[in-house]
């Protein structure tokens, strides 16, 4: 059987999708395991990689399908960073300032030098083993913030450290890929270098300033608006904002600009408010559609002729934000149990790694073979990251003599 029109199709996919979701995370919990994990499994189950829901014959082979699901997903991973922004306080991450950068940076410096030296013992040419390495380097800390968030230590001196090294990273991986491509396009020189350091300075001071100054006068208006949901739509919309012009001005990732929108609204007084709102929005719709489009755009199957790479990218991958960023938060003053933490928080390369990936691919840089193997790794790096993190924090239960 097949349905012809499109719309219906959408509606049984999401009527898949979100229950499947909410089961998957309610026998994770139930398995003493972050809800997280559950939604990221099922969509593995649902992918090419075991059920190859989207080829269904009842779809019809409707290829505007997995496109229009993935976009509903980013748009979820927009809604929770912001959210895990207006957890936090731009006082809160001033304190954590050290550690992100120390943590931020070797997290970063780390493992694309691991994932280097893995492209050159497999014979990949000089540019295809950098830009492998810095496929490692990426951080997607939205996986990690759901996790902290469900384990009630968000707001912890962890869990502050690590949103702020994520941040760190997400800045050093972009402006590391602009300089690369720049070299690799033949035009990379120091005004180059300068162009994409300066944008991201251009886009950081402008949303500091719209954030602390235009915003609250933009709240206070928006108040007295006669509209329905009048303080929801205008979080949306600035989250939009930033989102789009960390892409458009500062060459960043959309994610950083949507956390970044979500620290602007913590500061000011309808904060609750607009977190029960956005919370609902985002939880009970585009959040689980983002878990779960990992695993259907993950063709697990596909790396048996690169098994022995795709072992190797994983095993740095982990080591090397395990090592790397913990290495950083050791050197800033966190203890070891501490340091662990933010570095097993760091593991997770989610849609960052996807997005990284897949530009290379475009550019000729990796085969498709070698991008299955990465793929499996961002995988991987993803599923493991939420138990590593509850299981962390387990011991520091059993450790109350430990720092918070």
């Amino acid at each position: 059987m097949s349905i012809e029109n499109h719309f219906l199709q959408l509606l049984l996919l999401l009527l898949i999708i979100l229950p499947a979701s909410k089961l998957a995370g309610y026998l994770s919990i139930r398995l003493g395991q972050p809800s997280v994990l559950g939604e990221l499994l099922v969509g593995v189950l649902l992918g090419p990689s075991l059920l190859d829901l989207l080829h269904f014959p009842v779809f019809g082979g409707n290829s505007s399908l997995p496109e229009f699901i993935k976009e509903l997903g980013e748009i979820g991973v927009l809604l929770l960073m912001f959210v895990a922004g207006l957890e936090l306080h731009l006082n809160e991450m001033k304190k954590s300032s050290k550690v992100a950068s120390f943590a931020g940076t070797l997290g970063v410096i780390v493992p694309v030098g691991l994932g280097w030296l893995v492209g050159v013992l497999f014979g990949l040419e000089t540019q295809s083993a950098i830009f492998l390495g810095l496929t490692l380097g990426a951080t997607s800390v939205s996986i990690s913030a759901q996790t902290l968030m469900e384990l009630k230590v968000l707001r912890s001196r962890v869990g502050l450290g690590l949103l702020g090294a994520a941040v760190f990273d997400d800045i050093l991986v972009i402006f590391l890929l602009s300089v690369f491509f720049g070299l690799a396009d033949g035009g990379g020189d120091f005004s180059t270098i300068a162009w994409v350091l300066g944008r991201m300075i251009l886009y950081l001071g402008l949303a500091v300033v719209v954030g602390l100054w235009v915003l609250p006068r933009l709240l206070r208006w928006a108040r007295n608006l006669p509209v329905s949901q009048n303080i929801l739509a205008l979080a949306v919309i600035v989250m939009l904002a930033y989102a789009l012009s960390a892409e458009l001005i500062g060459g960043m990732a959309a994610i950083t600009g949507a956390f970044l929108a979500g620290l602007m609204f913590a500061r000011l007084p309808d904060r609750d408010l607009i977190e029960q709102r956005i919370g609902a929005l985002a939880y009970g719709f585009f959040v689980p559609i983002f878990f779960v489009d990992i695993g259907l755009e993950t063709d697990l199957s596909s790396v048996g002729s690169v098994i022995w790479l795709a072992l190797a990218l994983i095993v740095v991958a982990i080591l090397g934000k395990l090592l790397g960023a913990g290495a950083g938060a050791w050197l800033a003053g966190y203890s070891p149990l501490e340091s662990m933490q933010l570095g097993a928080g760091m593991v997770s390369r989610g849609e960052v790694g996807l997005i990284v990936a897949s530009v290379g691919a475009g550019a000729g840089l990796i085969s498709q073979a070698n991008l299955s193997a990465v793929v499996s790794m961002v995988v991987i790096s993803t599923l493991v990251t939420p138990p590593m993190l509850r299981y962390l924090f387990q011991l520091q239960k059993t450790n109350p003599d430990k720092k918070e």
